[in-house]
């Protein structure tokens, strides 16, 4: 399959040139949203290749995918994107996997799964994970088993039926719920996460209250 790597980036000087020379030796292009880095960021990446979008401010990590996918599918003629993390919690060399899966399946999303060995993640984070995974699983009437895990696999014809309105984290499950409600199928598979102590900048309850935002956004407002 014919495939991009989207990263949308927010200080990520430390891991965004590790990422995409890992990135390089797969043979494959990366589009890197740098949303308003103070470090160099874009700078980085545009060193090692890649095309760079840049904000000027913070806009978030939903007007970051959302600009992502709008310049991927305006401008190349890929059949499915691959968007992952650029705080290194993502490992590239697992891209195979997902291309295999997606290349293999008629799903319209390949999604990520750290829940099966979620040892190192925070509690915290896990709990919110499972309890997301469940309400959103009824939701989308499939099993997802980790709704929020930004590596995932997304077709071609998937981002061309959705429409992103999120600006921050809930666009994960902005995406998974639209691409549901049109039909389309989500598989998942089991994906290592690597925690080094890095700043999150995902804050669960703020997220969970946006969560149930993005539910009335979607059922009762804009579509």
């Amino acid at each position: 399959m014919k495939s991009l790597i989207l990263i949308p980036a927010y200080n990520c000087s430390l891991t965004i040139r590790g990422i995409l020379s890992k990135i390089k030796k797969l043979g494959l292009d990366a589009v890197v949203v740098d949303d308003g880095s103070a470090d160099g960021t874009g700078d980085i990446a545009r060193s090692m290749g890649a095309t760079v979008l840049r904000h000027e401010k913070k806009a978030g990590k939903g007007t970051s995918m959302k600009d992502g996918f709008n310049y991927i599918l305006r401008n190349t003629p890929c059949e499915c994107v691959i968007a992952m993390d650029g705080d290194g919690q993502h490992n590239p060399e697992e891209i195979k996997k997902f291309l295999e899966r997606g290349a293999s399946g008629n799903e319209g999303i390949v999604a990520g799964n750290r829940m099966a060995s979620s040892g190192a993640m925070p509690f915290l984070r896990k709990l919110t994970n499972r309890f997301m995974s469940l309400f959103l699983s009824v939701l989308c009437w499939q099993w997802i088993a980790d709704t929020q895990c930004g590596f995932r696999l997304i077709k071609r014809s998937c981002l061309q039926e959705i429409t992103i309105n999120s600006k921050n984290y809930d666009v994960e499950s902005e995406i998974l719920i639209k691409a549901s409600r049109k039909g389309y199928k989500i598989a998942s598979i089991p994906i290592e996460t690597i925690y080094k102590g890095e700043t999150s900048y995902i804050n669960p309850l703020v997220d969970t209250f946006r969560f149930f935002g993005l539910l009335a956004r979607i059922y009762f407002g804009k579509k």
